[in-house]
């Protein structure tokens, strides 16, 4: 007994000896081994991870030949998930394992984020929490972390360029300008690009040193929804094609166009995308029925594949592919389409955040997988938003949330615009591409989580309920939808005319403008309490989009400060492009719309109805964004009525079906005779136009009482879902 107890404590002491901490001080070079992979990705993490040492403690990162002689070991380990790594300390040594190259160059980066370096070092002039003096980085010795990617293929789309990516890079998106966005795509472990596409843009594989920088960092190129075969007809099919972009009439030049760039880029990681659409964001030439265009997007599919098994590789569900019902395509896919099944099919929301599809059991099924196409930025009808990045990361983490569970896993694009000014909703995307989406998670402690890496502790509660309000008050009526103004409307009245919003009283709007107020001087308050060194951060994170916001607010619903509205958010753009670093970055007036001009007349809002109680008391339910209510369940909800009758407004998130059945719930009084009703939208319907711009759907429900039920009694409403997906916004008794 006394021997065993002997050789426990031995092991015991052994084990404290090895079990030492990773300890980095200030001003040491750091040693590191990484092992050589074929794909450079690795070395390229490597050399920022080098970068990032100096900033944070002042020291070099040394590579070394032998993994004994390092403090930091990188290797591989096939025994880890596509693309995961596993970090872990082992007697004072920090170990990197990696699945392959990209496994390796996630790690090693993962290293920076435990530094204390933001994805947005660069990005948004973000610095990384100082050391103190003498301060050390440690890692304990039981320190251990093991992660792999829940999405196989994480991209961003560069969108909508016209007006500050663009100028901003000099007139060209080049290999400088991708290089930035590859450093940060590394950072946020996205590894999927979508070039931009429009017309004033030179295409990406025209210019030199674009596909070697996308290789340096192994980012997949690929192409959006009507950029097929990794080409970008919008801008290329004049400066190398020949005749109509015609399929029907003019197949042999288009196959040939296609043709061309294959060969260039065969040997390249390249994600094709299969179809065809228009020149640009229109629908595909020369067809006019739906059987037409089934007939001919068939053969279209099916040439390509052949391309692609002639020129790319023989076995041709080895090549990555996808397919994008987008818009019209979505008509044809349901009439009968035929995609092979080892191409992903990539669903759509409806451009402002509302998934279009999800995929069936059949299509779960797939071998390819199913992915998603998303906008938290847009260009179109009804009306544009792609101004300041409000879009409500609630949503986005909802909608996510549906497309994960019901398997959309194998790629995710973000419609990113010109990614300044969204930084975080791009950085919560790719959080829950990598990580899996947990539908219970707390998407204002996310919000928080950044702020506070951001700015600090201190300041983390207060800039988070300013972030969180600044979102809502979004949600409700983005800033670039004050004017009541749309867009791509045959009466051009619509372009230019300012019309007050549906629904809003006087006293909606005093609300909206007070509490705008609120977090405009919020903001200012706290601006000189953020570090020196941060200072720009905050005024691009926070500053900028939050009084800029409320500026615009100003500017349609207090006439009296309408032009000292527009010239602060002249102001403030004028701040914004005086930073050396991003001058022409943010422009104020994207596609010069009317809603950004000046407002020569002002709006008038009519004054609350006079209800017994007033507007507050005949509110039966409201919720800041929603309340999912699952299938079948009831809410009640007691009010007292001084008439024979009633009549209620039900609002609701104005998503679209989340399985096969129409959007339907029921609503009942005192137990009576329920009344059904349907509420989801279809294309662009007049009245989805109305659900996008309010961000609600809306319902009226009218009940009479029975004359044993007297008025000036009490009486309960019941509210039913009927189907998945219904999400309640509020309850209003109006009469």
């Amino acid at each position: 007994m006394k021997r065993m107890c002997f050789l426990w404590m031995v092991c015991v002491m052994a084990a404290m000896a090895h079990a030492q901490d990773f300890l980095l001080p200030q001003g040491k070079d750091v040693n590191i081994y990484v092992q050589m992979v074929d794909e450079p990705v690795a070395a390229t993490a490597c050399e920022m991870l080098a970068a990032d040492v100096k900033k944070v403690l002042g020291a070099e990162l040394v590579r070394v030949k032998k993994p004994t002689k390092a403090k930091v070991v990188a290797v591989l380990d096939d025994c880890l998930p596509r693309e995961g790594f596993r970090l872990y300390v082992e007697r004072g040594q920090l170990f990197v394992r990696g699945a392959d190259a990209h496994g390796l160059a996630y790690g090693l980066l993962e290293v920076s984020r435990l530094m204390g370096v933001s994805p947005w070092e660069w990005w948004a002039d973000s610095s990384p929490s100082l050391l103190r003096k003498g301060e050390r980085f440690v890692l304990p010795a039981s320190f251990t972390s093991q992660q792999s990617p829940a999405v196989s293929y994480r991209g961003i789309f560069i969108n909508d360029e016209d007006w500050g990516i663009l100028p901003w890079s000099g007139g060209v998106i080049g290999p400088d300008t991708n290089e930035k966005i590859f450093q940060l795509m590394l950072r946020l472990r996205a590894n999927y690009y979508w070039p931009s596409m429009h017309e004033v843009s030179k295409p990406f594989f025209t210019i030199e040193g674009n596909r070697e920088m996308a290789h340096k960092y192994g980012i997949y190129v690929g192409g959006s929804h009507c950029e097929p075969m990794a080409t970008s007809p919008a801008t290329e099919w004049k400066l190398r094609g020949v005749g109509d972009y015609n399929y029907v009439t003019n197949r042999t030049a288009v196959l040939q166009f296609w043709r061309e760039r294959v060969e260039e880029v065969k040997g390249q990681d390249i994600v094709y995308t299969l179809g065809m659409r228009g020149v640009h964001d229109g629908s595909m030439q020369g067809v006019k029925t739906k059987d037409e265009k089934l007939h001919y997007l068939q053969q279209v599919i099916d040439d390509q594949r052949e391309m692609l098994t002639s020129l790319v590789n023989p076995h041709v569900t080895q090549v990555p592919q996808v397919f994008v019902p987008y818009k019209e395509v979505l008509d044809i896919y349901h009439a009968g389409l035929r995609v092979p099944d080892d191409v992903t099919l990539i669903w759509t929301d409806d451009n402002y955040g509302y998934i279009r599809h999800f995929p069936d059991e059949q299509e779960r099924s797939r071998k390819g997988g199913n992915g998603l196409y998303y906008h938290i930025s847009y260009w179109g009808r009804p009306h544009d938003y792609l101004w300041l990045g409000t879009f409500s990361p609630f949503l986005l983490r909802q909608q996510l949330t549906e497309a994960y569970q019901r398997d959309m896993r194998r790629m995710w694009v973000l419609n990113v615009g010109d990614i300044k000014p969204a930084e975080y909703q791009i950085e919560d995307f790719m959080n829950m591409a990598w990580e899996g989406v947990d539908g219970q998670a707390d998407e204002r402690g996310k919000i928080r989580q950044f702020l506070e890496r951001e700015f600090g502790e201190g300041l983390a509660d207060t800039l988070t309920s300013i972030m969180v309000d600044h979102y809502r008050l979004a949600f409700d009526r983005k800033p670039e939808h004050m004017g009541g103004t749309r867009v791509e409307e045959a009466d051009k009245a619509y372009w230019s005319t300012f019309r007050p919003i549906d629904g809003w009283t006087k006293e909606d709007v005093q609300q909206r403008v007070d509490d705008y107020q609120r977090l405009s001087d919020a903001v200012e308050t706290l601006a000189e309490q953020v570090p020196a060194q941060r200072r720009d951060t905050y005024f691009q994170l926070v500053k900028y989009p939050v009084q800029a916001a409320a500026q615009m607010n100003f500017k349609f619903l207090m006439p009296e400060r309408s032009g000292e509205a527009y010239d602060s958010i002249v102001t403030l753009t004028h701040i914004y492009n005086n930073n050396p670093r991003w001058q022409g970055i943010m422009d104020m007036a994207p596609r010069k719309l009317a809603v950004f001009g000046k407002v020569e007349e002002p709006m008038e809002y009519p004054a609350s109805p006079s209800a017994k109680g007033g507007v507050a008391e005949n509110l039966l339910f409201s919720e800041d964004t929603w309340l999912s209510v699952r299938l079948g369940d009831a809410l009640t909800f007691p009010f007292e009525a001084s008439a024979d009758s009633v009549t209620f407004d039900i609002r609701l998130l104005p998503n679209l079906p989340v399985s096969g059945e129409r959007l339907t719930f029921a609503v009942s009084v005192d137990d009576g005779e329920e009344q059904v009703f349907h509420y989801e939208t279809y294309d662009r319907s007049e009245e989805w136009k109305q659900n996008v711009l309010r961000n609600y759907a809306q319902r009226f429900a009218t009940f009479s009482f029975h004359t044993e039920k007297k008025a000036d009694s009490q009486h309960v409403l019941t509210f039913k879902a009927l189907t998945e997906g219904v999400n309640l916004r509020s309850i209003r008794r109006i009469k």
